[in-house]
């Protein structure tokens, strides 16, 4: 149970994982026949923040010759060495696996999601160069790449293979809705199953992920890519030759979590009634002060590793973190001292909270920060007395 829950967190953290396990190898079968047909698969999201984002492969059929593909570029392997620390660093490798499309379609029919099919107008030495460079791809030396959750994941591979497979046909897909990877991300986890999650996200992402993106860079996201293709345009002529729906979503619906904002609501009107009413109702001194080595401490550590999230790993889109404005490390020494901080540091870290809530809502992060930071500045206040 343990190892699946740490599991899920990290996975949380990047999202969009795809498949376990892989066939064996099997020489590419040159040339397919007339009939052969290359296809997007694009896979509805799952109950999991790390599935809320969907899934895509791609699917080579040839009836003629006996095949029948889903290439998954969203493969991972637990037992890979130092797996989550390889992970926590953004140095965690992918693959491509490729599955007979049955057992493809049977693991999404079990989860009860989704599944669509996108069949790309290619010709047929296009479908060719898509499966030949799909089977390269896969032989053990070329199949593994290093995973980048908004620039090179199982969608962005997927991308990148059908413009190879058409080469100077360039594939026009239109403007993208001006949105960042933040807004994505926050529309993939709206609803209050997921706001959790969403608050986790906007603590770890710094500001490259405000990047407005451009439609290529949408399509990072499945759902978006799989929308952008229903329209795009390749010499004047629809990329998508036609669509269909392979599964329907069955999933339960999900139980509502407790909102993160209620939560900490709470604990905000609880350290206000600590602190105002100390002296009427004799609350102990130590009460308050273990209280606030307690909120200092958690919020110093967690500064800390917003640190190591910015100069110790190869994520780029956790650097310029302005959350390290109200989790600051300096609340660690603040912890630490309490009656003996230093002026100049709680004023510079109250300057900072006033910052932090100002940078929040005009970049429409989680509003559950907000009274995080009101019981942070409240204390803080509290220690200036």
């Amino acid at each position: 149970m343990m190892k699946r829950l740490l599991t899920r967190g990290l996975m949380g953290l990047m999202g969009l994982m795809g498949l376990m396990g892989t066939v064996q190898a099997q020489g590419p079968r040159l040339p397919l026949s007339a009939g052969a047909t290359a296809s997007v698969i694009t896979c509805g999201p799952g109950d999991d923040f790390y599935l809320a984002f969907g899934h895509s492969a791609i699917r080579i059929t040839d009836t003629a010759n006996g095949i029948d593909y889903a290439y998954n570029y969203g493969t991972f392997d637990f037992d890979t060495p130092h797996f989550y620390w390889n992970f926590a660093r953004g140095m965690l490798d992918y693959c491509l696996s490729r599955t007979p499309f049955d057992r493809f379609t049977a693991t999404y029919a079990f989860e009860g999601r989704a599944m669509w099919e996108q069949r790309l107008e290619l010709t047929q030495q296009e479908v060719n160069n898509l499966y030949l460079m799909l089977e390269w791809n896969y032989m053990p030396e070329n199949r593994f790449y290093r995973y980048d959750f908004f620039r090179d994941n199982c969608a962005t591979r997927v991308r990148d293979m059908v413009e190879s497979a058409c080469g100077k046909r360039r594939v026009d897909c239109g403007e993208w809705e001006p949105e960042s990877y933040r807004d994505m991300v926050h529309r993939s986890t709206a609803g209050g199953c997921l706001e959790w999650w969403t608050l986790g996200v906007d603590l770890l992402l710094g500001l490259p992920a405000d990047h407005r993106v451009d439609s290529r860079e949408a399509m990072f996201h499945p759902l978006a890519m799989q929308k952008l293709y229903a329209t795009a345009q390749r010499g004047g002529a629809p990329l998508v030759a036609e669509s269909r729906t392979l599964l329907e979503d069955h999933r339960e619906p999900l139980r509502r979590s407790f909102p993160p904002v209620a939560a900490f609501a709470l604990l905000l009107t609880a350290v206000a009634v600590m602190t105002v009413g100390a002296g009427r109702f004799g609350i102990p001194k130590g009460v308050l002060r273990w209280t606030d080595r307690i909120l200092f401490g958690v919020a110093g550590v967690a500064g800390l590793f917003l640190c190591f999230m910015w100069f110790g790993t190869d994520h780029w889109c956790t650097r310029w973190n302005l959350n390290l404005l109200w989790l600051s490390p300096l609340l660690v020494l603040i912890a630490i001292r309490l009656e003996r901080s230093p002026r100049w540091a709680l004023w510079l870290q109250e300057g900072c909270f006033a910052v932090a809530a100002v940078w929040v809502l005009w970049c429409g992060l989680s509003v559950a920060i907000i009274p995080i930071i009101l019981t942070l500045a409240l204390r803080v206040a509290g220690r200036m007395r």
